[in-house]
Order: C-alpha cells, then sequence, then structure tokens
C-alpha cells in the first residue's frame, strides 16, 4: 500500500484533536514553558543581597555606626535589629531568623583610637555557603572604607595602618563552606518528593485505567479510607529511601549529623505525608497516567528551584519567595540541614514543623473533595 497523504493528514488532525480535548496536557504545554522563563529569568538570583542581619553592640560610636552603614550601603546586609547577647544571636542563626550576627566589642572604640588594631565579629550561618559567599567578601573591604571616611586630622596616623581594625568572620556550622554538607541533605527532599508524589500520583490513574476502580468503588469503603490505605504502604518506602540517603550522607560524604536521629526520622515522616497527600490529589484531578507524570512534574519544577535547593532562598524577590514558602520542600530542606548541621533541638523546628502540618491537613482535605468528585 503506497503512502497516501490523505490517510496522513487525518492523522495530524486527530492528534490535533485529542491534545486540545486533553486540557490538562493543552494547559502544561503553554504552562511550563512560561513558568520556567519566569522562574530562571526573574525568581534564580546566585549572588543574594539584602540578607537578614542582627546586630550586638557594645560599643556605640561614630566610627562603629559608620562601620554598620557601610554594611548596609553594600545592599548584602539589611539589619532587623539588636540582640541583647550572644546566645540570643546563637537562637537567631540556629533558626534562621537572621543569616548574620555582627558583635562589636565593649573597648572597640577605645583599642581603635590607641591603634591597637581591634576585631568585629561577624557570626554568619554558613550551612549554605552560596548565600554568603560574595556578601563576606564585601565585608573585607568595610575596614578601609571606614578608614577613609573618619581617620582623618589628628586621626590620621591610624589610618596609616591598613585596615585600622579586623573584621572576623566565623562561618558557623559549617565552617569550611563544604557544598556537600548543604546539598546531601537537600537531596534527600529533592528524592523523596519525586518518588513520593509520582508513586501516589500513579495510585488512582492506574486503578481507573485498569479497570479495577469500579472493584473499589463496589466496597463499602469511604473516601479517607481509601485515601489513607493507599499512603501507607509509601511511607514504608519513603522511610527505607530516607535510611539509605541518610547512610550514604554519613559514610560517603562524612555529612556531620550532629542532631537527634529522632528529629531526622520525625521530620522526615511529615514530608513524606505532605508529599503523598499530593500525590493523591494529582492523582484525584489526572484522568490517565500521562497526566499523572504531567501534573507531577509540574508541581516537582517550582519545589525544585523555589525551595532553597539549588539557588539561595533569600537572593529570590519578594513574589517568588511567597510561592516556595507554600512549598514542603522549602521547611524539610530547613529543617534537615538545622538537625544535621545545627543540631536544632525542637524549639528551633516548630517554626518549620508547624507548617508541614498545615500544608498535609489543607492538601488531604482537597484530596478527600477531589476523590468524591471522581466518584460521582
Amino acid at each position: 500500500m503506497s503512502f497516501s497523504w490523505r490517510r496522513w493528514w487525518g492523522i495530524v488532525l486527530k492528534e490535533f484533536l485529542q491534545l486540545r480535548r486533553d486540557r490538562i496536557t493543552f494547559g502544561l504545554i503553554i504552562g511550563m514553558p512560561l513558568i520556567q522563563l519566569m522562574l530562571f529569568g526573574y525568581a534564580i538570583n546566585t549572588d543574594p543581597k539584602h540578607l537578614a542581619t542582627a546586630v550586638i553592640a557594645a560599643d556605640h560610636s561614630p566610627f562603629t555606626r559608620t562601620f554598620l552603614a557601610d554594611m548596609s550601603a553594600s545592599n548584602y546586609f539589611d539589619f532587623v535589629g539588636e540582640l541583647p547577647n550572644e546566645a540570643a544571636g546563637r537562637e537567631a542563626l540556629a533558626q534562621g531568623r537572621v543569616q548574620f550576627v555582627v558583635s562589636i566589642p565593649a573597648d572597640f572604640t577605645r583599642k581603635l583610637l590607641r591603634g591597637e588594631h581591634p576585631a568585629l565579629l561577624v557570626e554568619a550561618d554558613a550551612t549554605d555557603p552560596s548565600t554568603i559567599g560574595n556578601a563576606v567578601a564585601a565585608l573585607v573591604q568595610l575596614p578601609q572604607s571606614l578608614s577613609d571616611k573618619d581617620l582623618h586630622g589628628p586621626l590620621a596616623p591610624l589610618a596609616a595602618r591598613a585596615p585600622p581594625f579586623e573584621v572576623r568572620v566565623h562561618n558557623l556550622y559549617n565552617p569550611e563552606r563544604i557544598t556537600q554538607y548543604n546539598i546531601i541533605p537537600g537531596l534527600m527532599s529533592v528524592i523523596l518528593t519525586m518518588t513520593m508524589v509520582m508513586m501516589t500520583g500513579l495510585a488512582m490513574t492506574r486503578e481507573r485505567e485498569r479497570g479495577t476502580m469500579e472493584n473499589l468503588l463496589a466496597t463499602p469503603v469511604e473516601p479517607i479510607e481509601v485515601i489513607t490505605g493507599k499512603i501507607v504502604p509509601y511511607v514504608f518506602i519513603g522511610l527505607v529511601q530516607a535510611t539509605i540517603i541518610l547512610l550514604a550522607a554519613k559514610f560517603l560524604f562524612r555529612v556531620p549529623f550532629v542532631g537527634s536521629i529522632g528529629s531526622v526520622y520525625l521530620a522526615t515522616l511529615l514530608f513524606i505525608a505532605a508529599n503523598l497527600t499530593v500525590g493523591i490529589t494529582l492523582s484525584s484531578l489526572a484522568q490517565n497516567q500521562l497526566q499523572a507524570v504531567q501534573l507531577t512534574f509540574f508541581y516537582f519544577l517550582p519545589s525544585i528551584l523555589l525551595s532553597g535547593f539549588m539557588f539561595p532562598f533569600q537572593g529570590m524577590p519578594g513574589w517568588a519567595r511567597v510561592i516556595g514558602s507554600g512549598l514542603p520542600m522549602t521547611y524539610f530542606n530547613r529543617l534537615i540541614r538545622g538537625i544535621l548541621l545545627k543540631g536544632n533541638g525542637w524549639v528551633d523546628l516548630w517554626p518549620n514543623i508547624w507548617p508541614l502540618m498545615v500544608f498535609t491537613v489543607i492538601v488531604m482535605s482537597v484530596a478527600v473533595k477531589f476523590y468524591r468528585k471522581t466518584l460521582d
């Protein structure tokens, strides 16, 4: 049989008609490139500025005010308040409320005027080295800037010694700024999100395509029973995956385990539950397994880009941080890095635990609602 252009064109038209009827696929064809352009063009920034910074000031003088003003003028540091002592500074860093804490000793000005080359301490949260790298480099230039502005006249001899004082940066939690310490815990969130959402995303559609959904609907089960029953087996799968990743992090990549292993598994369990509810919801929305996979990638892309895993969270514009704050991966990244690298306790972990719990409850409610519509 010879090739027929008429038959070929009929098949082409048929495929276009199917695409037009498949609203989810058609929407993803338009939406995916737009989302990628928005994320990579506007949201991604590898040079984060306006990082939250706190001050512990035991010395108030024109010199210290000039130094802090220069820090603010560099656009890398945004001062969010003054803390009373070092313990409060460590607590703010552990909870992630600030990225830097500047400590000015009580005798700083006196030593400066005596030419004793005093030191200012800047403590940095180095769990994500890419976030603080350029900001720390900018700190090196600031002592000379103060010398050029304030050390004139009788103080000119002090300016001859460059710089007149020292800025000591302590990289907390990751002193050597090893990238693997930040990446490997974050990979746990990526792997669990990808596998949990996709596996459960295919659960309902698989039942529908194989024709076993009718048998399930014929049984006297409630929607919440079906959904939770499908979720539980994948919880154990997620915990097995988490264990494999933790063992590799410990023995292959030498990632520090400062915190409690119980806290790690509790945070992981909450994160798995959040992702499984997302997968069940997507499977209720999708009409077939292809749509379920497409919706999974549609959810996965913003999660990996806006959660602080690949790019610094603080470097994103406000609207991107708002979207990222609605994603479970954002909070789990903070939890797992806080536990492993900082040794955070429950008080420090709670600000990132309750959003995961709220997210799970809300998405589970949505899943039950859409499952009822599926029954109809």
